[in-house]
């Protein structure tokens, strides 16, 4: 027998149970249905609001009324929106969580948001999250303590913002099956690249200029290095497949070695450059895989332009469908957290819950030895003789094909310690293996002539 035999799922996982049960299935038409909430930034703010403002249709879309029971914030002497009754705000989390028949989670991050959801389900209140980071570590234990507990856990708005991607994968699509989705997931990056692709502007200005605009945070790491959408991968895998997928599994790239040669080499080839979070079910596994890549001007992502998102979902019978839609900001955020309360409250008057998330499957995780693609590498060398020789012998060597070599003649800044001119050299790729193909470009590396971090792209 295991140490914790005898102890309850609650005691073993270190939870409390000393908490107030909800009240499941209210079918007094009169009775609100209690609605609490955890954080009141952008999007929570935006929420409250909506649940003020249409406080009377949602009650007739329900069939019972809304009712904000409180919202947890840190600094309640903070919040001056005038659709806030004042009264509700507390800064006891727990209290707000044990005592709601619905949890809005708006907090991010992991602790306390996995601690105080886990409580919220267990006290028999449903939840409604828009938690990307908290989904892509622990949603399989989410999901199944959901289960267990009988009340719903419902996340639209933890990717893509107001589009609805999460319900056709949870629901829609279920009889069929979903062999890859690929999308543009981050509004912030696809800002970037697309200021950079329509206005010439380098990286760090474009950067900025999002910043100023709000579309992107003071520290943008969690964007730009590719995390953001990453997390969003993962719980697309986990739904679309079937199987346990978490943010350790997916394997990412960001945007900052993008620079204005590569977005100009593109548009000449009639591509654009994209974030893209791609996953795909096939004979070596599961895949989930954040990298920019260079896309055909005439694909449907291409012409996904702003912080505006997109999702390209492949089913073997439905075939290709595209989502599309603001993929941040307070309000178009706050209407996909909506249609979750209104769908888990139309669940609570009916003495029920809706369908569980399945994760029957444990699928095999791909190697990304298996992954392979055509790679446009850029590298910034020191203009000399020989080097595209000696280059072009090193991706011979590693037994990868060369589609086309660009050399741009053009001056460039001197590298400090270098006297002569700095040139960009871009080799493009045949289909080749991924490992190999990095391989490569770390053996080009070591030659003194190569100067600063490659840029690699793949073609989609």
């Amino acid at each position: 027998m295991g140490q914790l035999e005898g102890l309850s799922r609650q005691q073993a996982d270190g939870r409390s149970d000393d908490v107030e049960t909800p009240r499941k299935g209210i079918h007094n038409s009169t009775t609100p249905i209690r609605v609490g909430l955890l954080g009141v930034g952008t999007v929570g703010s935006q929420v409250a609001r909506i649940l003020t403002e249409q406080k009377d249709d949602l009650q007739q879309r329900i069939g019972q009324p809304l009712e904000i029971s409180g919202i947890a914030c840190l600094h309640p002497e903070e919040v001056n929106a005038p659709w806030i009754d004042k009264s509700l705000l507390t800064t006891d989390s727990k209290y707000v969580a044990t005592h709601s028949d619905i949890l809005v989670e708006l907090i991010g991050g992991l602790e306390p948001a996995r601690s105080l959801v886990l409580k919220a389900l267990d006290s028999g209140a449903s939840v409604v999250t828009a938690n990307k980071a908290l989904l892509a570590k622990y949603g399989p234990e989410i999901y199944r303590t959901a289960e267990e507990d009988g009340v719903d856990i419902y996340f639209e708005a933890a990717v893509g913002g107001a589009i609805p991607l999460i319900r056709p994968l949870r629901e829609s699509l279920v009889g069929d099956k979903v062999t890859s989705v690929l999308g543009v997931l981050n509004g912030t990056t696809n800002y970037i690249l697309d200021e950079m692709t329509t206005k010439g502007l380098d990286f760090n200005i474009a950067l900025k200029d999002a910043q100023a605009k709000g579309y992107a945070e003071a520290d943008p790491t969690g964007d730009i290095e590719g995390e953001d959408a990453a997390n969003k991968a993962a719980i697309v895998a986990s739904l679309a497949f079937h199987t346990p997928v978490s943010i350790d599994d997916v394997t990412m790239e960001g945007i900052t070695s993008i620079t204005a040669d590569d977005i100009a080499l593109a548009k000449a080839e009639h591509k654009v450059i994209k974030l893209l979070a791609v996953v795909s079910n096939d004979e070596d596994g599961v895949s989930a895989r954040v990298y920019p890549a260079l896309i055909p001007d005439d694909h449907p992502l291409a012409s996904v332009h702003g912080s505006f998102n997109a999702a390209f979902v492949h089913a073997n019978e439905a075939d290709d469908l595209m989502f599309y839609g603001r993929g941040a900001g307070g309000a178009p955020t706050a209407s996909a957290v909506l249609g979750d309360i209104v769908t888990v409250a139309r669940h609570i008057v009916q003495g029920g819950t809706g369908p569980q998330i399945s994760m029957y499957r444990n699928l095999p995780k791909a190697p990304l030895s298996a992954s392979s693609a055509e790679f446009a590498v850029r590298f910034r060398v020191c203009d000399r003789p020989g080097i595209l020789a000696a280059i072009s012998k090193v991706f011979a060597d590693h037994g990868i094909s060369i589609n086309g070599i660009n050399q741009d003649l053009r001056p460039t800044p001197h590298d400090p310690g270098y006297s002569g001119e700095l040139q960009t050299l871009r080799v493009v790729t045949h289909q080749c293996n991924e490992n190999t193909l990095r391989e490569t470009v770390d053996d080009v590396c070591k030659f003194d002539f190569v100067i600063g971090d490659p840029s690699i792209l793949r073609e989609m």
